[in-house]
């Protein structure tokens, strides 16, 4: 009789435990709506696809992650900001003094508003790199790679800040 009483207590904490949270770690998330605007390259080097390939990118996220519906205007969370710099620095170098290796780095001003929770709203930068060989030219598949590396962890870290409070 023990064992089954301790068994029973034992799922009920179980199941209680597990109840506010979902697969992602965000937790119960406020509201129905997510609005994510388009976010515009404002940086000094401009590569065309880069705005495009980050707002899909972090859409397809909150659509991925969550079940958010999204809206093109008064979503109850609402993200918006720019790509401030897209720069590419050389980050080691060869003995004759030459780039051995280049780094592709990225920053993305956000601005989030949660309507209903008004003291989850912030401003900040989110930035991220990509290391390739100088040898290489950052164009075609070394550009894609590239650029899904950095955006898959600009993204998380926006869902992290917005919706896991990470």
């Amino acid at each position: 009789m023990k064992k089954i009483v301790f068994i029973a207590f034992l799922l009920l904490f179980t199941a209680q435990s597990c109840g506010i949270y979902n697969f992602t770690g965000s937790g119960p998330i406020t509201g129905e709506t997510v609005q994510i605007d388009y976010f515009p390259n404002n940086a000094p080097l401009v590569e065309p696809s880069v705005s495009q390939k980050f707002t899909v990118a972090l859409q397809d996220l909150f659509t991925r992650q969550t079940n958010l519906k999204q809206t093109s205007s008064g979503g109850d969370l609402h993200f918006e900001g720019e790509i401030v710099d897209y720069k590419i620095i050389p980050v080691t170098a060869t003995a004759d003094q030459t780039a051995a290796q280049n780094r592709l780095s990225i920053t993305v001003h956000v601005r989030f508003y949660n309507k209903l929770k008004e003291e989850d709203n912030f401003e900040k930068n989110f930035s991220f790199f990509y290391d390739y060989g100088a040898n290489e030219q950052l164009i075609g598949g070394t550009l894609e790679t590239a650029l899904d590396e950095i955006f898959e962890r600009i993204t998380q870290d926006i869902f992290n800040a917005a919706v896991a409070k990470w």
